[in-house]
């Protein structure tokens, strides 16, 4: 799905790109970088085409979404590791 196609899925669907990205935690930014690509994840396309099907046959889906207590997800990898407490670091 390209992204424009997408954004109007999220127009059909009632909700903005920022109140989107905040309902399924991820970050906004993440999902304008779709923008310069042209197009947006499989995973974003389902859940955007999903959420307008279901508001004009008269869903709330973003109750149902609420009430799975999505929770962000954290960086991890090389780079992203916490930074010790200098308190915590070895003595020479």
């Amino acid at each position: 799905m390209t992204f424009i196609e997408f954004k109007k899925m999220l127009l059909d669907a009632e909700i903005s790109l920022p109140k989107f990205a905040k309902l399924i935690q991820v970050s906004e930014k993440n999902i304008q970088s779709y923008k310069k690509k042209g197009e947006v994840p499989n995973a974003l396309a389902v859940a955007a085409t999903c959420f307008a099907h279901m508001h004009h046959a008269g869903l709330d889906y973003r109750t149902i979404i609420e009430s799975l207590e999505l929770k962000p997800k954290t960086k991890k990898g090389s780079g992203f590791a916490k930074k010790k407490n200098k308190d915590t670091l070895p003595h020479a």
